[in-house]
């Protein structure tokens, strides 16, 4: 059998300049990966997402290195395809450039992943540039940003008006410049997206950006069906519905328990009567008196 080939970040600028849109897949854990890598995703992107769609928190913003690393391990180990893409958690990128660098390097040695996501631009400038200058891929993402979200007053569309279109514009830029090799766009108008998607040479990738970006990402869960919970945002097309089949299943096995339908003889094991008459006749299994 052939050796699969592995995604890389001139993989995806090739796609750009050819105009083959870029599918990006969340994925948690070890299953998630392997579904999604078998569905064809080009990139993998173990998202800080994973704080409220796995591990039950209001927002990104509590999600530590030693989470985003254990599940960054997982789906690694499930990849022989898709470019792996891991989240600096909340205030990492940060702080100063030398530990940013450590975070990243953690997550790329220890967690396996082959590139890391910055939210954010000229406040974290300093620390992506170091990344790139120690020659870790970095992909940067701007619009709606998930761990400023207390600071943005909620999940809000943003760049609406020409002041924050402009500055959005103007961010991008700078972080292709800074040698970011992709940008997420999330939750901003379709025409300011395909503006900065034609300005930049590099791949951008939407989220609630509409048409105009050179690929999309959905969340796992989401696309799926699958126990996101709650109000599923109006920029998700949902392709399956998994946590119904799932919550179906659940149900059928809870009511065969109760109603003693469940296990039946095909799923039971059986003990030679021999044995059993040692254990309970009073003799031993080679049929002597105890």
């Amino acid at each position: 059998m052939a050796a699969t080939k592995r995604v890389t970040v001139t993989t995806l600028q090739k796609m750009k300049e050819q105009n083959e849109p870029i599918a990006m897949v969340t994925a948690y854990d070890a299953p998630s990966a392997a579904v999604a890598e078998a569905g064809g995703a080009d990139v993998l992107l173990v998202g800080d997402s994973l704080g409220m769609v796995v591990l039950g928190y209001d927002s990104t913003v509590p999600v530590t290195m030693e989470e985003m690393t254990h599940h960054t391990k997982a789906v690694s180990r499930k990849s022989q395809r898709a470019l792996v893409v891991t989240d600096l958690p909340f205030l990492t990128a940060h702080l100063q450039k030398d530990e940013v660098l450590k975070a990243a390097a953690r997550l790329l040695q220890e967690g396996g992943a082959q590139a890391v996501k910055v939210e954010g631009a000229h406040a974290v400038l300093s620390g992506i540039e170091a990344c790139v200058a120690a020659g870790i891929p970095v992909m940067g993402h701007i619009g709606l940003t998930p761990q400023s979200v207390h600071q943005l007053g909620g999940y809000r569309i943003q760049g609406k008006d020409s002041e924050t279109a402009q500055r959005l514009l103007e961010e991008a830029q700078t972080l292709e410049a800074a040698g970011v090799f992709a940008l997420v766009l999330e939750c901003v108008p379709e025409e300011l997206a395909q503006r900065i998607s034609q300005e930049l040479t590099i791949p951008t990738i939407g989220i609630g950006a509409g048409r105009g970006c050179d690929g999309q990402v959905l969340v796992y869960h989401d696309l799926l069906g699958y126990g996101s919970g709650g109000r599923v945002p109006s920029f998700v097309k949902t392709y399956a519905s998994i946590g119904e089949a799932a919550r179906q299943g659940v149900h059928s096995f809870v009511e065969e328990v109760k109603s003693g339908r469940f296990p039946t003889e095909e799923h039971v094991f059986r003990l030679d009567p021999a044995v059993m008459e040692g254990l309970y006749g009073g003799r031993t299994s080679d049929g002597s008196d105890l």
